[in-house]
């Protein structure tokens, strides 16, 4: 008795059809527990990232000997404000029985969840970095940090780095 073993090409296009038609079943029962699963982690996520934000951006502003890093911090904020509780609204809406074609909630909701997302999280990246390449400046600079890292020159790179993540959101 031989087995018949299908080529790579075949197998592979099988499979790839096989996991579209799982995921794309929209009565299906994984489907329906994973968002409410999502909503509820998202839900308690979104706190935690609130709070910890505030208070992470409360301390910074308070402590004096800490440089100041203006309007940085709030990217991370605005992910727990405006990208969660949207993110949320988004399954919400997917699990609706109504199709999402004619929903124009669905539609209102689901463009703004992409711009906010592609806004916050790339403005995120984006001062992770610039703080990142601060701190090599100070180590690497010593004593002559202050020359060319001034006040003025901070508050440039910071409207730069949000007005690239704006720019990227679009």
């Amino acid at each position: 008795m031989k087995i018949k073993v299908p080529d790579e090409k075949t197998f592979t296009l099988e499979v790839l059809v096989a996991v579209y038609k799982f995921c794309t079943m929209t009565d299906n029962k994984v489907f329906y527990w994973s968002h409410i699963t999502n909503c509820i982690f998202n839900v308690f996520l979104s706190f935690i990232t609130i709070t910890l934000n505030s208070v992470t951006i409360y301390a910074i502003r308070k402590n004096s000997s800490l440089p100041k890093p203006l309007k940085a911090l709030h990217s991370d904020l605005g992910v727990g404000l405006f990208v969660q509780p949207l993110h949320i609204a988004r399954f919400v809406t997917e699990l609706q029985p109504k199709p999402q074609e004619n929903n124009t909630t669905y539609k209102i909701v689901f463009s703004m969840y992409l711009i906010l997302v592609n806004l916050f999280y790339s403005a995120s990246f984006v001062v992770v970095t610039g703080l990142t390449v601060d701190r090599f400046l100070a180590i690497h600079l010593h004593l002559k940090y202050q020359e060319p890292v001034s006040h003025e020159r901070v508050v440039a790179v910071v409207i730069l780095m949000w007005a690239f993540s704006a720019s990227l959101s679009l």
